[in-house]
Parts: C-alpha cells; structure tokens; sequence
C-alpha cells in the first residue's frame, strides 16, 4: 500500500507513502499543497484517513483551494466547532 498511487494525486508521481511523509514533515508550502489536493479531490471518509480536523483549521489560512470547495470547508469548521 506505500508504494500505490493516491487516486486524488493521479497526475503526479507521488506514493501513499510520499505523502504520509510530506504531511508528517516541516515543509509547510508541500504540506499545505498535499492537504489541498486531498480536501479537493479525496472523498469526505477519506480525508480522515490523512488529517485531522485540527490540522484543517490550522492549516485552512493558508491552503490554496478552490473557492466553492473552500465555502463548503468553511463552513463545515463552523458548525463543528
């Protein structure tokens, strides 16, 4: 399973296991991209497989999503919080 393709990343060269290690490490700009992606492409019991809800409302500043998907994200944190 470390070595498959996620099927939000089909257009790139990237492992299960590349981004279980860009989302645990320091690289805020590569982590911010990946949680992007996920959060764009990933079904909703998905996601949850790779972050948390913490991580997303700390990392929502700075995500760049698009807008309709950023609405419905938004306003999912509101409600949970």
């Amino acid at each position: 399973m470390d070595s498959t393709r996620p099927y939000f990343l089909w257009d790139y060269d990237l492992t299960e296991g590349d981004v279980r290690r860009i989302l645990s490490g320091e690289n805020q700009t590569d982590k911010a991209w990946i949680l992007s992606r996920i959060l764009e492409s990933a079904t909703f019991e998905d996601v949850w497989k790779y972050t948390s809800l913490s991580e997303i409302r700390h990392m929502m500043p700075i995500l760049k999503i698009k807008k309709p998907i950023r609405q419905v994200w938004e306003r999912a944190l509101s409600v949970w919080q």
